[in-house]
């Protein structure tokens, strides 16, 4: 059983290659926190600010950052393996290369991030804020993209294939050499308001 944190304040601390286990953190506070090589397992991160951590290289395996705050952070070559970061707003944050697999990432807000190349397969992005994000050359393999805002998103060259478009407007994101499958492609024609015979 883990240990509860509450309202704890996180100031310029060398978590390097850190392993957390099952502790709750609660409503505290990181600033300027050097989480490179870290790992997680089962720990959980709820309406918790990230300021100026490096996550680079970082592992994460079934934990949750569940309605958090990042600005000015790093995630280079950060994995996330069955996470859930629902709710959870990302600004001014370095978000590549970042590796995702499995895991519900729904109501996220990573508005205008830069994705070029992000791996990401499997998860949940119900709702998710990716307007005008970059994504090209990133792989949504999966992906559940049901009522995100991909508005003024860039796509091009994505590997989308088996993810749900379901809501989205192609006609509001650049998509250009985007490889999808047959079905995906009835969906986004039906969203432009086409014509199938």
């Amino acid at each position: 059983m883990g240990e509860l944190i509450e309202r704890r304040t996180f100031l310029d601390e060398d978590w390097y290659a850190m392993e957390l286990g099952s502790d709750t953190y609660l409503n505290c506070t990181f600033t300027d926190i050097d989480l490179t090589e870290a790992s997680s397992k089962g720990t959980t991160f709820e309406a918790c600010q990230f300021s100026n951590v490096r996550f680079n290289a970082s592992v994460h395996t079934d934990s949750a950052f569940l309605r958090c705050e990042f600005e000015h952070c790093s995630f280079f070559d950060a994995t996330f393996h069955l996470c859930k970061l629902t709710g959870s707003r990302f600004e001014h944050t370095a978000l590549r290369p970042l590796t995702v697999d499995g895991g519900d990432w729904s109501y996220t807000v990573l508005r205008s991030a830069d994705l070029r190349d992000a791996k990401i397969t499997g998860v949940r992005m119900r709702e998710a804020d990716l307007s005008d994000c970059d994504c090209a050359g990133a792989s949504f393999r999966d992906v559940d993209f049901a009522a995100a805002n991909l508005r003024q998103a860039t796509l091009d060259r994505c590997d989308l294939r088996g993810s749900n478009l379901a809501g989205v407007d192609p006609r509001l994101l650049r998509l250009t050499g985007a490889v999808i499958e047959i079905t995906q492609a009835v969906q986004l024609a039906q969203a432009m308001g086409l014509e199938l015979r």
